[in-house]
């Protein structure tokens, strides 16, 4: 019997650091931006004894306005294909397919510091999804801003408003998505948090290699792209034929890293599960990157929650 109980009594202790297994449904509006930050949450649950049931609706680069008028589109000819999705589905259909535990909106990167570009499209598809699938949570996807070294910053448009430097970027994008949740009384997955924390950090931030000259640069030179959360600086194959490779930068997507910051404060956003300590790391990530990542993912959440 007293074997029995101290067996008992460990399983209850393994239990009760483990947290208790959910099946989490997932229906994701967005963009890059947001199958960027869900690529790795199906291992995230897994490792973590959680099941993710998962619905992405991608649109590459695309609003509130884009996703909001093609719903539209389909509401007014279901046979338009301007309507749906790669699914064969329009927004509609796609909201009543499941009973989803949570729906997803954000807005598009390049728009995403500018609130005036927000309404009344969001609130169009808040309504929208209360309307097809009530029993979801409406959660607000808050996106990150571009990497340091972006065309964006490096040559700045001359158009009032536009953010000239990273930090600005940040600043209106999280000013932006924090009016937005307050109007809608909707919580924030805090991405944009996250990568910001991640990216000020003075002992682990990316630094731009200015030793780097892309006007002289050939095949496979590269700069040094330490701790980037961003693709940045790579070299690009032909798409058609078998024409010379291209160097290109892109400053805006997530990388490796990125994808797996942005997928640990989702894990913890959904399954209320701490990200630090997980077993999951993509294979090629540091160790001690990843430990870095999950503990800055769960301090942007936390920060949330005070």
């Amino acid at each position: 019997m007293k074997a029995f109980a101290l067996i008992a009594s460990l399983l209850f202790c393994v239990s009760s650091f483990a947290g208790e297994a959910k099946t989490v449904k997932l229906l994701t509006i967005g963009n890059s931006f947001s199958a960027n930050a869900t690529h790795y949450l199906g291992d995230l649950a897994k490792a973590g004894g959680h099941t993710l049931l998962h619905q992405p609706l991608v649109i590459g680069g695309a609003s509130f306005q884009v996703h909001a008028e093609k719903a539209q589109k389909h509401e007014a000819d279901p046979a338009d294909k301007a309507g749906l999705y790669t699914s064969g589905r329009g927004l509609k259909e796609n909201l009543e397919l499941q009973k989803w535990d949570y729906v997803t909106i954000q807005q598009a990167s390049i728009k995403s510091h500018d609130f005036a570009t927000y309404q009344p499209y969001a609130a169009w598809l808040r309504d929208y999804v209360t309307k097809h699938a009530p029993q979801a949570k409406l959660l607000i996807h808050e996106t990150w801003e571009y990497r340091k070294d972006d065309p964006r910053f490096t040559k700045p448009s001359d158009k009032s408003g536009e953010p000239k430097t990273q930090d600005e970027m940040y600043n209106g994008l999280h000013a932006a998505y924090d009016k937005l949740a307050a109007e809608f009384s909707a919580r924030i997955i805090p991405t944009g948090d996250a990568f910001h924390i991640a990216d000020t950090d003075p002992n682990w931030a990316y630094q731009t290699d200015t030793t780097f000259n892309p006007k002289i640069a050939k095949t496979p030179e590269l700069p040094n792209q330490t701790h980037s959360l961003h693709v940045g600086w790579r070299w690009n194959k032909p798409k058609t034929g078998n024409g010379p490779v291209t160097l290109g930068m892109d400053g805006h997507h997530a990388n490796m890293l990125g994808e797996y910051l942005g997928a640990c404060v989702w894990y913890e956003v959904l399954f209320g599960d701490s990200p630090v300590g997980n077993t999951f790391i993509p294979k090629g990530l540091d160790p001690k990157d990843a430990a870095f990542l999950q503990e800055t993912a769960h301090r942007a959440v936390q920060a949330r929650l005070k």
